[in-house]
């Protein structure tokens, strides 16, 4: 299943050069093992390769590819977590992280690129053993500096370019971008060949020294690195080794550098993944670097590559190679800036997440919400920080506080909790933060169906004598009854948290409590009460231009509806939510909206919809490692209404609906629950007839090999053949052309 939850094949930043014969015979030894991993040093351009190898490979995967990157990410034990959280994939389940995983996984038919694995060796190698050991139809393509050592890999060492072929070619390319008149000629061939030969043909070294073309010719730049080298050779005049000769380009390109772009590149080397201008401007200012200057000293850093930009929603955003940062990092250390730096970092953080806490309930929650998408890296990167002081670890609980939605409408339950954990055994025991931290772990355990630490936690909680602690374990505990059908002591709970939120002024508290009151009320039969509560709160959120929990009350008043019998009632509510969603997607307020719609479509005299969108729903509940199952509530109008649906139409047609709604994305299945219908051209009007033929098999579900024994062509034909219907229809993967195919082939129009 293709999600836009899902993070896709990067886009490359410059053209590729070269690797032909690599790229080959890594496509090759996919289709002979599960695991293929690139290995070589640090420069060598195993990222870029493994791109490359994707999107060769990527059109042999129903379910596409999905690019990790692991740069970053510095707690082994959040490594599942960012897979999942990559592939669109959520937590609300207390099983073990990779089991989870593993289960959600089953019977996918993906691509999985773990890049930079090296410092994580261990854990990838845990986690692609179970995932592989489970998952038969998976493949991985890792990049690491190291084999991973798991059964049945398949290594492919990465080296150097070939000097007189790929390296100068790839020079040449890099310098017309630097000096768009520059050519290689009879003039400077050799010069620009002994060049390639000292940088020992790493694209990094290459690319980093064609940048000095600005200010020198081929020659001069060749004749100076030759000194470099020279003075790194030792006395039997051997030349350093590959990580030696990319050191040695590094600090001389730092050396080259002003001393304000040498305090930017150290201090900028905090940061984890991306970053943008003001957040450089607040933390990288200085002694030395004006936060006046620093736009300057940034544009100087991108002229001279250390800095890599890039453009996200009108923002351009900046990062580091994880070698540049390094040397930058340990620049920091030896001027003794490094533990300031970090703590200017949290700092950044800190105030990011106190604008997140006064803004979220207002206009720019779907800002805030891609915002931090963004800013994980860094987050986790202070919270790391927090951990190395029982005053710090204080301020870490109130930033995780802060962000709390964050962790709940982004599926990141078991990171939530596990951030908690940390952070709390650092804490001193008396810190009054430790209540919010309790009651916020306790409900993040809930929802997982983790009920002995839901109930510790809440029972540590509830000793607090914070008055806003004691409001949320009334939340808390109302939400467990509302879980177990316990309605009237749920009224009762959300009434109770709402007032006590009211008088303490948090809104936010309050509106929560609210819409879980009026669901609770109209669930327990007080119809009229339960629509008059649940309106007043929509009318709150309105007001302020509020999405997360406006969506809430719209679902909790439609669910409320469906169960009591409204269906046509309840359809428009769901429908109504599921526009609003456009600015802010929550999968699991989706998978609850899709299996209310598949039940009003039940009840409409629908079937075949209802089918389809039972099967859609059920994809998105295994996105989210969950099932509408967990409530009692809903349990026994699915059973009815999934009996309803195959007498209607027989057992046949129901599986045949519900597979191809679950084979549908999210965003398919949101189209399709709001009428807006994908494209029903006929096939004939847009593919070939042979590419017709072909998309038919792949709507059987056949490989690209076993469509080429079918049709007795060339494997590679086939390939192509997809690649070329993928592209026509605009399309990423293979079940979205069998889910077109059967809306749109013979018979349907």
């Amino acid at each position: 299943m293709s999600d836009p939850a899902r993070c896709p094949l990067p886009p490359e930043p410059t053209t590729y050069v070269g690797r032909g014969a690599e790229i080959d015979a890594a496509a090759r030894l996919l289709t002979r093992s599960p695991l293929v991993t690139l290995t070589g040093p640090g420069g060598v351009g195993k990222t870029r390769l493994a791109l490359r190898v994707a999107d060769r490979a990527r059109a042999a995967f129903p379910d596409g590819a999905v690019f990790v990157g692991l740069a970053e990410l510095r707690e082994p034990e959040l490594l599942v977590n960012t897979v999942a959280d990559h592939l669109g994939l959520g937590s609300r389940s207390a099983k073990p992280p990779i089991e989870l995983l593993v289960e959600q996984l089953a019977g996918s038919r993906l691509l999985l690129v773990l890049d930079n694995c090296e410092h994580l060796v261990q854990a990838c190698a845990e986690v692609v053993h179970a995932l592989l050991r489970s998952c038969p139809e998976l493949a991985v393509l890792a990049t690491s500096r190291q084999s991973l050592g798991v059964v049945g890999e398949r290594v492919l060492p990465v080296g150097p370019l070939p000097v007189d072929g790929d390296a100068v070619a790839l020079f040449t390319d890099r310098a017309t971008a630097v000096v768009p008149s520059f050519t290689v000629d009879e003039g400077n061939r050799d010069d620009v060949v002994r060049l390639c030969r000292a940088l020992e043909g790493l694209p990094l070294a290459i690319e980093l020294a064609a940048v000095r073309l600005r200010s020198l010719s081929v020659r001069q730049l060749a004749d100076r690195l030759d000194g470099r080298m020279t003075l790194l050779s030792d006395n039997r005049g051997r030349l350093p080794d590959r990580h030696g000769t990319i050191a040695a380009l590094i600090g001389w390109s730092h050396e080259l550098c002003t001393d304000r772009e040498r305090l930017l590149w150290a201090r900028a080397s905090v940061f984890a993944g991306t970053f943008d201008l003001d957040a450089a401007e607040l933390v990288c200012a200085g002694p030395g670097l004006a936060a006046a200057d620093v736009l300057d000293v940034v544009d100087s850093l991108v002229d001279k590559s250390v800095l890599l930009r890039g453009e996200h929603a009108g923002t351009v955003r900046y990062r580091m190679l994880e070698m540049l940062r390094h040397h930058g990092e340990e620049r920091a250390r030896a001027a003794g800036e490094h533990d300031r730096l970090r703590r200017a970092h949290r700092d950044w953080c800190l105030g990011l997440t106190a604008r997140f806490a006064e803004d979220w309930f207002g206009p720019r929650q779907p800002e805030w919400v891609e915002r931090f998408r963004l800013e994980q890296p860094n987050l986790r990167a202070a919270l790391d920080f927090c951990r190395t002081d029982p005053a710090e670890a204080v301020v870490g609980l109130g930033m995780v506080h802060a962000v709390k939605e964050l962790w709940v409408a982004h599926g990141l339950n078991t990171e939530g909790r596990i951030w908690l954990d940390k952070l709390s055994a650092v804490a001193p025991r008396d810190a009054p933060v430790r209540g919010s931290a309790s009651w916020m772990y306790a409900f993040l355990a809930l929802v997982q169906n983790d009920i002995p630490a839901y109930e510790r936690a809440l029972a540590d909680a509830a000793r607090s004598t914070d008055e806003t602690t004691l409001a949320y374990v009334d939340h808390v505990h109302g939400y467990q009854a509302l879980i177990d059908a316990d309605f009237p002591t749920a009224t009762d709970l959300f009434d109770a948290a709402a007032k006590s939120f009211t008088t303490l002024g948090d809104e936010g508290g309050r509106v929560w409590a609210t819409l879980n009151h009026g669901l609770a009320l109209m669930l327990d039969g007080h119809l009229d009460e339960g629509r008059r509560v649940l309106r007043e709160s929509e009318a709150v959120c309105a007001a302020h231009q509020e999405v997360f929990w406006r969506s809430w009350a719209l679902w909790s008043r439609g669910a409320g509806e469906y169960i009591r019998g409204d269906v046509t009632t309840a359809a428009d509510l769901i429908r109504e939510l599921l526009r609003l969603q456009a600015h802010l997607t929550d999968r699991v307020l989706t998978a609850f909206s899709l299996t209310v719609l598949a039940g009003c479509a039940t009840h409409l005299s629908d079937p075949h919809r209802a089918a389809r969108l039972m099967g859609a729903a059920s994809t998105v509940w295994r996105s989210v490692g969950a099932s509408p199952a967990r409530y009692p509530s809903f349990t026994g109008p699915i059973e009815r209404d999934t009996n309803l649906v195959i007498a209607a139409i027989g057992p046949e047609a129901a599986v045949a609906e519900f597979t191809a709604g679950a084979a549908l994305s999210t965003r398919e299945a949101v189209a399709h629950a709001l009428d807006e219908h994908e494209r029903t051209t006929p096939p004939a009007a847009v593919l070939t007839p042979r590419e017709t033929e072909i998309a038919a098999l792949v709507a059987e579900g056949l490989t690209n090999r076993q469509i080429a024994e079918r049709l007795v062509i060339a494997i590679r034909t086939a390939d192509t053949h997809v690649e070329h219907i993928l592209t026509k229809l605009d399309f990423n993967t293979r079940a979205q052309i069998a889910a077109w195919f059967v809306r749109s082939g013979p018979g349907q129009n």
